[in-house]
């Protein structure tokens, strides 16, 4: 069962032809941001409309290609300030929610000290 806990997920910032699959989409894993695709992290494409996204994972022996477009408004995506930038959990929902993911924000974590 595929589950992105733990699991590392990267943002690719620049746009990308979404004629790209599986394969186009590895090749520019391994050679422009020099990892590993099947290092069971999770990548994160989109398109130039910012309308569409392609999700790519490597679970046991495949890939996984997840693609998700909106019939109404676009994705909102923060300023690209590199080629790629790392996601939490909590931000992959938002962006897949359509939210913007720079400004929601995660309450702090609670350590409980006393219970009743």
């Amino acid at each position: 069962m595929l589950s992105f806990m733990n699991t590392r997920i990267w943002l690719y910032q620049e746009p990308v032809d979404f004629r790209k699959q599986i394969d186009g989409l590895i090749l520019l894993i391994a050679d422009r941001l020099k990892q590993d695709p099947t290092s069971n992290q999770l990548y994160i494409f989109r398109n130039q409309c910012a309308n569409k996204i392609k999700l790519l994972i490597w679970e046991r022996n495949g890939f996984w290609l997840m693609y998700k477009r909106l019939e109404k408004g676009r994705f909102k995506f923060p300023e690209a300030s590199d080629t790629h930038c790392e996601l939490t959990e909590s931000q992959l929902g938002w962006l897949l929610s359509g939210l913007d993911i720079m400004k929601q924000r995660v309450q702090p974590v609670v350590t409980a000290t006393h219970f009743f």
